[in-house]
């Protein structure tokens, strides 16, 4: 007599659910789950969010002789400083390194190498990757910074080397606010460490 594999309780069996591509669906084992997110812990991250952002974009506004500009990758720093604020590429030195590095990265490729987009576009984005490995300075919308500054348009290369200023001012508000709004909810929560 032949043994029968037993019979799934689960109406809807998942037939490789062994397979190691369904490792991420898991809940991992002997960890405890993780604490749900509070209601405050979001409010917070959305003023945060909102104050950071809004502060650029009145600089912007109220200070045109700077040329400032709201970089789009601002708006993914925004997720990690105000939504995962304790994340190590959250840190200052990531979001500051990070974009500066990433910055006079993708102004270099944009003035320095062939006028061949596809180019210069992929040489930033890698480039700005391997210096901020080489710097520790890893901040991940770093890369769609220094991708801006090839693609940006003519306000932006119009900037040239002066595109590194708004980038470094935006970031730095951005640290201010982060620094407020995320101590605020819990204090001495942020930067979970400055180096």
């Amino acid at each position: 007599m032949t043994e029968q594999p037993p019979v799934s309780k689960d109406p809807n069996p998942v037939p490789d659910a062994e397979h190691p591509a369904h490792a991420r669906t898991k809940p991992a084992i002997g960890q405890a789950p993780r604490p749900r997110i509070s209601v405050l812990q979001i409010l917070v991250a959305w003023l945060g969010a909102f104050a950071g952002i809004a502060l650029i974009g009145a600089a912007v506004d109220l200070l045109p002789r700077l040329n400032l500009l709201i970089v789009g990758s601002f708006g993914a720093s925004a997720v990690l400083l105000y939504g995962a604020p304790r994340a190590p590429l959250s840190q200052p030195r990531n979001l500051i390194g990070g974009h500066m590095v990433s910055a006079l990265v993708g102004v270099a490729c944009y003035r320095y190498l062939p006028d061949v987009s596809v180019l210069q576009e992929a040489a930033a984005v890698a480039s700005a990757i391997a210096l901020m490995m080489a710097t520790r300075t890893i901040h991940p919308p770093g890369g769609a910074t220094a991708l801006i500054a090839v693609i940006g348009g003519e306000q932006v290369h119009a900037l040239g080397w002066g595109y590194v200023f708004p980038v470094l001012i935006g970031a730095l508000v951005m640290l201010v606010v982060a620094l407020v709004s995320n101590n605020l909810y819990e204090a001495g929560s942020y930067p979970d460490r400055w180096d």
